[in-house]
């Protein structure tokens, strides 16, 4: 396989590429496309599955496997073809085959790439860095933190449920007068005030008390997600089994042996001192990182082709689509459940992903202008870094991973610190 030509069009970030798939290479591929194929035609005088290859060319022609050969050798013929010319391809526009023969055959095909852009102003940006601070209040809220953590839940007998109370329910809803799919539920622990169910539910529910049973009348939402229920009147019938508050320590010496390794409030209290020190340090680091990637992604003015956008939305939803599986979910049940269209996720992505991409291709421009290398001792590390993390040898991570992917992903790294490095706070 071989680059014959690589021609630049009018159009921006636009190439079209002339390659040539050799005969070996393409012999190969129509051996295995006649292996694949052959069990299922039938040649009169042949058992089924063992007609000889050039049988089957005589009777059906002899281009008979070259279509499936082609769709074998063309991907990595391309790919080769766009290394060899300098190039790196986000999406191929158009293909036109020509020149088929037992020989081989050459191909062109149209590919949008992604721009080299150059950038200045990286160095110097200024940034207003969030207070590390610590204040007794600071100190005082993660005390209370705390204390929420070791509440218990207690039963209340003696008053009418309000907001903030937890209430053990049975519901049961419908509409037009018939119960409808996913509205009844029994023993639920619903927290009063905090808008986990449609508008109006969790104000009828409050000054009910244990044991009364209740019908309340709620509208649906018009942009709510089921369409059979959007804008509709409601009423549901309640039947309130419990009042619950949560009851929190008292904050003293013995409450601190009880959550800590201390002995006394005063020494807690430095405890937490550190620890909300240390949290304000990385959200400070956090924060300023995000105002360094929003100064930069400014950088980018050049033309971005939209297909580097929507291959970032794609490479999203699949990881989230992941996630969804690791839940033992699909991406189609998840939609069913919320009434969402997939369109209506990758819209939601859309701005994380051109982000995502114009900061890349401004960390690889910075990269470039200041000449960063990913040397030996540094691949090593990222290599043993992602063996770490997978469980497995370095050796078998580098089957999986490419020596030039990830020098890439070093350099990038590298320019974003040598961004940090240069950034000035205010």
């Amino acid at each position: 396989m071989s680059l014959i030509n690589s021609t630049k069009l009018d159009e921006a970030n636009k190439y079209e590429l002339e390659v040539n798939v050799d005969k070996d290479t393409f012999s190969a591929a129509t051996i295995k496309a006649y292996k694949k194929q052959v069990k299922s035609i039938n040649i009169p005088g042949f058992r089924k599955g063992k007609a000889p290859k050039h049988m089957i060319e005589r009777m059906y022609g002899k281009g008979v496997f070259y279509d499936d050969a082609i769709d074998e050798t063309y991907p990595k013929a391309l790919a080769d073809a766009t290394v060899e010319a300098g190039l790196k391809a986000v999406s191929v526009d158009d293909l036109s085959i020509k020149e088929v023969s037992d020989d081989g055959y050459t191909f062109t095909a149209k590919i949008t790439v992604a721009p080299e852009l150059t950038v200045d102003g990286y160095k110097g940006i200024e940034v207003e860095k969030l207070s590390t601070e610590v204040t007794e209040d600071a100190i005082d809220e993660e005390l209370q933190a705390v204390r929420e953590r070791n509440g218990r839940m207690v039963t209340v007998e003696d008053r009418s449920c309000e907001n903030g109370d937890t209430v053990v329910i049975d519901f049961e809803g419908f509409c037009d007068g018939e119960a409808f799919e996913g509205g009844k539920a029994e023993n639920f622990n619903l927290k009063l005030g905090e808008g986990q169910f449609i508008p109006g539910f969790e104000d009828a529910v409050v000054g009910h008390s244990t044991g009364e049973e209740f019908t309340i009348d709620v509208k649906f939402p018009e942009d709510y997600n089921a369409e059979n229920l959007a804008g509709k009147d409601a009423q549901f019938k309640i039947k309130l089994h419990e009042i619950k508050v949560k009851e929190l320590p008292e904050v003293d010496d013995e409450f601190v042996k009880d959550v800590s390794e201390k002995d006394t409030l005063e020494e807690y209290r430095e405890e937490l001192k550190e620890k909300v020190a240390k949290r304000l340090e990385e959200e400070a680091d956090k924060d300023f990182d995000n105002k360094l990637t929003d100064a930069l992604v400014e950088l980018a003015t050049e033309e971005i082709p939209e297909a580097m956008y929507q291959n970032e939305v794609r490479d999203m939803v699949q990881q989230f689509e992941m996630q969804l599986q690791s839940q033992g979910l699909n991406l189609q049940t998840y939609l069913q459940y919320t009434g969402m269209e997939q369109g209506t996720i990758e819209a939601t992505y859309r701005p994380q992903a051109e982000k995502r991409v114009k900061l890349r291709l401004v960390l690889e421009a910075i990269a470039r202008q200041e000449d960063i290398k990913a040397d030996d001792e540094a691949l090593e590390a990222e290599y043993n870094k992602l063996a770490e993390a997978y469980n497995m040898k370095a050796d078998e991570v580098k089957n999986f991973v490419s020596e030039d992917a990830l020098s890439e992903d070093i350099r990038v790294d590298k320019a974003m610190q040598l961004v940090r490095d240069n950034a000035k706070t205010k």
